[in-house]
């Protein structure tokens, strides 16, 4: 992976990660000052610091997994893997899987590595029967630097391989798609990330594992989202999680069909 400043990519993440709002306001707040110059550093170097502390953000969900009981005798839990598109399945725009044992670890803005070095805390230690995996559009907009299709593949088959060695089932989705990305346009990412879904695809064949195809579902014929369901082109909206919930159902079930094999 090449080299990239700080405080670029920070800069890059930053404007990816969208906040989640759990409830409207009740009123317009007033107009906010624009900040000045020294505030705006001062925040910046608040940030990095935080992520030289915690880059992977391991702080996110550890608390919340202190308070995860163990898995039931016959509950089969699933863990949900991912960045924004997974992050704000439940949290911004719609229920997550209400009534489910279904976990949500989505953290917004993330990329492969970082899932990678995480994986262990925020799937593995849960005991999940199942983990679905939906990644890789932040690394194709480069959000943690410049990045290549194999690096790619490489952290997603890393996942694979720690979930296959602890015996937890593997669903592996597509990445949905989008013809451009709000916070770093001119990336081109269609051609990218239907290159990136042949793998995907050929991969979970090849491995025994359960592909959940979300791409096809969602996409128009320019390989973007179709009308209604993204507001950014990138980040589905509810119309979009309610196509995307019953495919993960029947991948989710699929997978619990099929033994998971060791590594």
């Amino acid at each position: 992976m090449l080299a990239m400043t700080l405080s670029a990519w920070l800069a890059v993440t930053l404007a990816g990660a969208a906040p989640v709002q759990t409830q409207p306001p009740t009123q317009s707040p007033p107009a906010a000052a624009a900040p000045s110059p020294d505030d705006a550093a001062a925040r910046q170097r608040a940030a990095e610091q935080k992520l030289l502390q915690d880059w992977p953000n391991f702080a996110r969900y550890r608390d919340d997994n202190a308070k995860l009981p163990p898995p039931g005798k016959d509950e089969r839990r699933v863990v949900f893997m991912g960045d924004s598109i997974t992050d704000g399945w439940g949290r911004r725009t719609n229920s997550f899987f209400t009534g489910k044992p279904y976990v949500n670890r989505g953290i917004s803005g993330q990329t492969t590595p970082q899932m990678l070095v995480r994986f262990r805390a925020d799937v593995v230690a849960l005991k999940p029967a199942v983990v679905v995996i939906l990644a890789g559009i932040n690394d194709i907009a480069e959000n943690t630097g410049p990045t290549t299709m194999e690096a790619i593949e490489d952290n997603l088959a890393s996942m694979c391989d720690v979930a296959s060695a602890n015996g937890i089932r593997v669903v592996l989705s597509s990445v949905t798609p989008a013809l451009d990305f709000p916070w770093r346009p001119g990336k081109e990412p269609a051609p990218k990330v239907r290159t990136l879904n042949a793998w995907i695809k050929q991969y979970a064949a090849e491995n025994g594992y359960t592909y959940l195809d979300y791409y096809s579902a969602l996409a128009d014929t320019a390989g973007g989202m179709k009308a209604g369901l993204a507001n950014d082109g990138v980040h589905p909206t509810p119309e979009g999680y309610a196509i995307m919930a019953p495919l993960a159902e029947q991948a989710i079930a699929a997978a619990l069909e099929h033994k998971p094999r060791k590594r």
